[in-house]
């Protein structure tokens, strides 16, 4: 037998005789030690790995042919089509990815970054879990495959707002009982293993190798989903399973209605992990409106996942906890903790009444337009002159897109979340001097023209008609954080595109 000393460079072998039984013991021991100090990761797909049932991660469960602890080249590609080549170990979660790229691009790291896995031959798309590694999504992936890397402000969002993911008519627990769920009891039935909670409703199937379409009644359940072959009957005779939940994943269909000629623009799709990618094996499913696609997407990932899901979400809380206590809090207008105060006296006072909210939003609009006059009267020491520096100051801001479309503006809020209060400027289409506000208040995206005014020589910006002018867009984006005004909720996240 011969071994190796520790020394790097150069190798010197050393020789001796060990008896075989005493080798062979040596040798399971050996083995036996190298596999109890492989750390115990849950495994998030349990079918890549050896035996199938096993809950843990081996080195086996990796792709095949490259070492475990090996480096990886993953390329990762922004919305502008700019891409770029990241190095990472094979361990390497999707969150831990994304907080890479966060670092790299000087991003403001707010747990709103995602790692899609897109497709656009078959014009697919889905956010990676945060616990997923990495190297095995990428080994599934076809070559015309690719990374991005983007905002998504819904990822964890129906654990804050339940209700609003999960209409009473879609769960079966509230139709059987006739009664509405509490929010906490609906997302316990969902993550506890010992429940059995069901998704229910009609859904638009398109018939494989065929172009025709047809209105099934399904249900979706933790062992996968299932339409009924009679009525709405959940008798086990009367039902098919159409997907695995194990074996599959779902993704949102990003090419329209036209390209597989569905019956409404709310198409999501169930792929399989271990198919060559091509559209005979994939289930594409479409549903009457958003909130019904959303809600059968969002019962999918929890199913799937279960309590894991909970967990990713609950560690960005307690790392924002532990940093708390050694640094200041930070503020942060994407939050929903921002109100009206007034200050008039000697302590500030939280503004309850909204007519008197709206009051003081008035007020202060007039104060800043004061303000501004003052500032022109007494010369400004720009070098532009105030009026091309407030047409032009906006530019630099991440939720200014410029001259994009109305299609443009609603394709984007649909990547990054369709939450409350997600919005974006962009110029006016209709009227070159004017822009528009692109909002999203539940999961409809609404439009707000803000258009210039004149008053004294000086030119203002409102979108209500001038009750409220402002001298730039900036500030009157600052002033919609604060106060709701005239719409229907206040400005909560920005649509951001990052350059990598």
């Amino acid at each position: 037998m011969f071994v190796t000393s520790g020394h790097s460079s150069p190798p010197q072998y050393h020789c001796f005789f060990v008896p075989f039984p005493l080798s062979r013991r040596l040798q399971e021991e050996e083995q036996q030690l190298r596999t109890s100090s492989l750390p115990a990761i849950p495994n998030p797909f349990p079918e890549l790995c050896s035996p199938a049932s096993s809950p843990v991660l081996s080195p086996g469960s990796l792709p095949p042919g490259e070492p475990s602890t090996g480096k990886y080249i993953v390329k990762i590609f922004t919305e502008d089509g700019m891409g770029k080549v990241v190095e990472i170990p094979a361990d390497m979660t999707a969150r831990d990815l994304c907080q890479l790229l966060v670092y790299k691009s000087h991003c403001v790291d707010d747990n709103s970054w995602a790692l899609v896995e897109h497709h656009p031959l078959l014009g697919l798309e889905r956010c990676l879990e945060d616990h997923e590694l990495v190297v095995q999504v990428q080994a599934s992936m076809n070559s015309d495959s690719r990374f991005l890397f983007r905002k998504n402000y819904a990822k964890y969002e129906f654990f804050r707002n339940p209700l609003t993911f999960f209409p009473e008519h879609m769960v079966a627990w509230c139709q059987e009982t006739n009664r509405m769920i509490p929010p906490s009891q609906l997302l316990q039935n969902f993550l506890a293993t010992s429940s059995c909670p069901e998704i229910q409703g009609y859904l638009y199937v398109k018939e494989v190798g065929r172009k025709s379409w047809k209105k099934v009644y399904m249900f979706l359940r933790r062992s996968g989903l299932y339409c009924s072959t009679k009525g709405t009957s959940k008798e086990p005779r009367h039902l098919q399973l159409l997907a695995d939940l194990e074996d599959s994943n779902i993704f949102t269909v990003i090419t329209g209605k036209k390209q597989h000629g569905a019956p409404t623009d709310f198409e999501f799709c169930i792929k399989p992990n271990k198919g060559r990618g091509e559209l005979k094996e994939l289930r594409i499913l479409c549903g009457d409106d958003e909130q019904g696609r959303t809600c059968w997407m969002t019962a999918f990932r929890l199913f799937k996942y279960g309590i894991v899901l909970y967990q990713n979400y609950k560690i960005p809380q307690q790392r924002k906890t532990l940093l708390s206590h050694f640094s200041g809090p930070v503020r942060s207008v994407s939050e929903n903790s921002l109100v009206a105060m007034d200050f008039s006296g000697r302590i500030g006072r939280v503004i309850d009444n909204p007519v008197e909210a709206q009051s003081a939003a008035m007020e202060e609009g007039h104060a800043w337009r004061k303000r501004s006059q003052r500032m022109n009267i007494l010369g400004s020491h720009s070098p532009l002159h105030h009026s091309s520096l407030s047409s032009v100051i906006h530019i630099a801001q991440l939720w200014f897109h410029g001259r994009i479309t109305r299609e443009e503006s609603h394709r984007i809020i649909h990547q990054q979340g369709q939450v409350d209060g997600l919005f974006l400027l962009r110029v006016s289409q209709s009227n070159p001097k004017a822009f528009v506000l692109t909002l999203c208040h539940h999961q409809k995206i609404k439009h707000f023209q803000i258009l210039p005014c004149e008053e004294d020589g000086q030119v203002f910006f409102s979108l209500d008609d001038g009750a409220t002018k402002f001298t730039d867009l900036i500030q009157l984006v600052e002033f919609y954080q604060l106060n709701r005004g005239v719409l229907p909720c206040k400005l909560r996240h920005p649509c951001t595109v990052v350059a990598l």
